[in-house]
């Protein structure tokens, strides 16, 4: 890009810079904007990700080459490495920050808390499933022709309409290569509805149900969270930095390499259909195990919490960055409004579930009902506004138990909705 006679010239892996922070001032900016309460968040900068790509990927493509005999393009390249940053930085913050929490909790509450998360996510699931039916039955919708190209787009739509990074990653990973634009095209389609219907949700129901805050409050139990009964350190921990970031690092490094470990699925060994955790599950299950203990001997190894929310939102930032500009550049040639309505079936069926079961079966009060679908629909947005409506913020103990276990199962699902189908 010249301008003024060629006194500013931003070309090459310049231009990529200047294109995105220009997309996350723009999408921070829109995700600011409220309407009646209900605002995009993060999610600003994944909608603006999807116009950039849609409208410019050409020119940033024209200026990310390798100019010799043979020209070659790294624009996806780049953006490919933008989005595996963003996701490790983003699921390793999640497990550091719910690890103290998460296994105290899994004892206590495993019934109400993790059964509801899992209850949730097979209930997105098999609305998945259905909707790879209808498909069959009724045509697979806009400029796509076979089974494996529209399963990627339902895996895309699942992982947008629960709102979940992690089990975009997952899907992403698991389609063939040349499918991948179709799951991030699923997921722009699905996720500003998967944001928007729970933020909705849980600001309508108490509404519904004519709820006395005060004594929904006063129902919230928190409990212990696990962490308080371990023993404290007597003495001065070992900090290998002033913040945790080597901490962060370590956990990161282990997380990827555990997250490669293949299992094989059938009878040909690692040369047939093989499970894996993925990056994202790997650094997931990591940080969870670094975020419990929280110390090895007198070594400290949990960063602060300043430095995980900080490293929580670049992470995500950068992964929908990463992820929406491609998916833009796709995104008019495969859109087709039934794709949309797959995506509000995969998010309204699991809250509607989700909701009945916690009340009806494991007995929850409201607010711990609420909260724990927050979690189950792993949606950060939701719980911000539940916080709000609530008047509490004890309501992200639900959250963060039910949380990983919506993360862990949902790549799982996806994982498998890919190999079956």
């Amino acid at each position: 890009m010249t301008l003024f006679g060629g006194v500013i010239s931003v070309t090459g892996i310049s231009f990529l810079m200047l294109c995105v922070f220009a997309i996350l001032f723009v999408g921070y900016s829109l995700g600011r904007v409220t309407i009646k309460g209900v605002s995009l968040g993060d999610a600003g900068v994944f909608v603006v990700a999807l116009l950039f790509g849609a409208l410019l990927f050409t020119p940033l493509e024209n200026q990310l080459v390798i100019r010799g005999e043979i020209e070659v393009g790294f624009a996806e390249k780049a953006l490919e490495i933008i989005e595996s940053l963003g996701l490790i930085l983003f699921v390793t913050s999640v497990g550091f920050i719910a690890g103290p929490k998460f296994f105290g909790n899994m004892k206590k509450n495993f019934k109400s808390y993790v059964l509801l998360g899992l209850v949730i996510i097979l209930s997105g699931g098999i609305a998945a499933v259905a909707c790879i039916f209808i498909g069959k039955g009724i045509g697979y919708g806009a400029s796509i022709e076979t089974q494996e190209e529209f399963t990627a787009m339902i895996t895309g739509l699942l992982s947008g309409a629960l709102t979940s990074t992690p089990a975009f990653s997952a899907a992403k990973e698991s389609v063939a290569a040349e499918h991948v634009s179709l799951v991030s095209v699923g997921y722009g389609i699905a996720y500003i509805f998967g944001v928007i219907g729970v933020v909705l949700f849980v600001q309508i129901m108490p509404k519904l149900v004519k709820a006395d805050m005060a004594v929904e409050r006063a129902k919230l139990s928190t409990g212990d969270d696990g962490a308080t009964k371990k023993k404290t350190f007597k003495g001065k921990l070992l900090e290998l930095d002033d913040h945790g970031v080597a901490v962060f690092a370590l956990a990161a490094v282990i997380g990827t390499v555990v997250g490669k470990i293949a299992i094989p699925l059938t009878s040909n060994g690692l040369d047939g259909t093989c499970f894996s955790l993925t990056t994202t599950g790997g650094c997931l299950l990591t940080a969870l195990v670094f975020g419990h203990f929280g110390r090895i001997g007198k070594l400290n190894i949990m960063p602060s919490q300043s430095t995980l929310k900080l490293l929580r939102e670049l992470g995500l930032v950068f992964f929908l960055l990463g992820a929406g500009v491609p998916g833009g550049a796709d995104f008019v040639k495969y859109f087709d409004p039934m794709y949309f309505v797959y995506g509000m079936i995969m998010t309204i069926l699991p809250l509607i579930i989700g909701y009945l079961f916690a009340k009806y079966v494991l007995k929850l009060s409201l607010l711990n009902n609420l909260g724990s679908l927050t979690g189950g629909m792993t949606s950060t947005p939701a719980l911000g506004t539940l916080i709000s409506t609530a008047g509490t913020e004890d309501v992200a103990a639900a959250y963060a138990a039910t949380y990983p276990i919506a993360l862990i199962a949902v790549v799982l699902v996806s994982q498998l909705i890919v190999i079956v189908f």
